[in-house]
């Protein structure tokens, strides 16, 4: 089984592995499907973090009913199987049990723990092992995942709202209303796929939000406020919630209720802040920040994807201006009504191509 079967099984793995979106951060979204005599006997994939893999819902599956044929089938899979004890056994050794004869693996996996050593371990028991099919949408698929362990910081995707000429905010106090219903359950979905949600001291005190995705399905992202000077009060009411809020500032490391206080190097804020929620775990980012916390990010370079959202229909001649993108290539355009929705890479991010989107 070659060439464009090979592919047609790995789609489906990278279909199922899709369904996992915003559930399993920190761990990559897998998908598996075992195909005997070119029909598929099961499938499973990752379903949510510290549960089981992808490879253990997929045998399962065929465990029910086809049992007899697991070890005459090709088992696909979109990463490479796991080799070491961590919230699971290894999938690598489980593969081994069943007898498996063929595995074909979208990419590797560059996680210390793994990076090889699945494919080793299954080469050295004799199963034929094929790496490199849909390599590069399998890479893709877990671009967020790849960053995190690759340059040791969160997955950053930047996202504003701005009129027609280009102004985020009004000059006044009141709270400037941009993009309409549609684009605004999008950015909820947006929300969903992320590990957390940042944005910035003046955004908390103009707008008083929840920073949920109360408009979409899912886990609810990480609540992160960028207050250097810890500015914000804390009976805004995002502090009332029960969750826990991070706030990164300049003045103190603190744990009080259900707030975590980073402190960041005041000389190196924003590349200080990511690699610190790095080390908390914090696999991607959706920075929805103002102005300043926008720019502060495109002046560092860390970001990988920023979606801009501009009402057609408003213009307001004065105010704040949005913020500018430095390195960005423009993936995608769409309309949602009035507003327009561009999706823009960073092009020193490898991960994304043309075909690209958020999930």
């Amino acid at each position: 089984m070659q060439g464009a079967n090979h592919e047609k099984y790995m789609q489906r793995c990278l279909q199922l592995a899709r369904m996992a979106v915003g559930e399993v951060a920190p761990n990559p979204m897998v998908g598996a499907v075992l195909v005997y005599q070119s029909n598929i006997i099961g499938e499973g994939y990752h379903q949510h973090y510290g549960g089981p893999h992808a490879e253990v819902h997929c045998i399962n599956d065929a465990l029910k009913s086809h049992a007899e044929k697991i070890a005459h089938s090709t088992l696909y899979v979109s990463l490479e199987p796991c080799a070491h004890f961590g919230k699971t056994p290894p999938c690598a050794n489980l593969i081994i049990k069943h007898q498996i004869p063929d595995v074909v693996i979208g990419c590797r996996d560059s996680f210390d723990q793994v990076d090889g050593r699945g494919i080793e371990r299954l080469r050295k028991a004799g199963v034929k092992v094929t790496v490199g099919v849909l390599e590069k949408e399998s890479l893709e698929l877990n671009k967020a995942f790849f960053t995190f362990h690759q340059q040791k910081r969160p997955y950053v995707v930047l996202k504003w709202a701005q009129t027609e000429d280009r102004f985020m905010a009004g000059t006044g106090s009141e709270r400037l209303l941009i993009s309409n219903e549609y684009s605004k359950r999008l950015v909820h979905q947006w929300r969903s796929a992320s590990s957390a949600i940042l944005i910035g001291a003046q955004t908390a005190i103009n707008d008083d939000p929840l920073l949920d995705n109360r408009h979409w399905f899912g886990k609810a992202p990480q609540k992160v406020i960028f207050d250097p000077l810890l500015k914000v009060p804390s009976m805004l009411k995002l502090f009332q919630t029960g969750d826990v809020v991070i706030v990164l500032n300049t003045e103190k490391d603190a744990v009080s209720k259900n707030v975590i206080y980073v402190k960041m190097d005041k000389a190196d804020m924003v590349p200080d802040a990511m690699r610190q929620l790095h080390q908390l775990n914090i696999q991607s980012i959706f920075v929805e920040g103002g102005q300043k916390v926008l720019q502060a990010f495109m002046e560092a370079d860390l970001w990988d994807e920023a979606f801009v959202i501009t009402n057609k229909d408003q213009i307001l001649g004065t105010g704040l201006t949005a913020p500018v993108l430095k390195n960005q290539r423009k993936l995608h355009r769409q309309m949602l009504f009035n507003d327009e929705i561009i999706h823009f890479k960073n092009q020193n991010n490898s991960f994304i191509d043309a075909g690209s989107s958020l999930f």
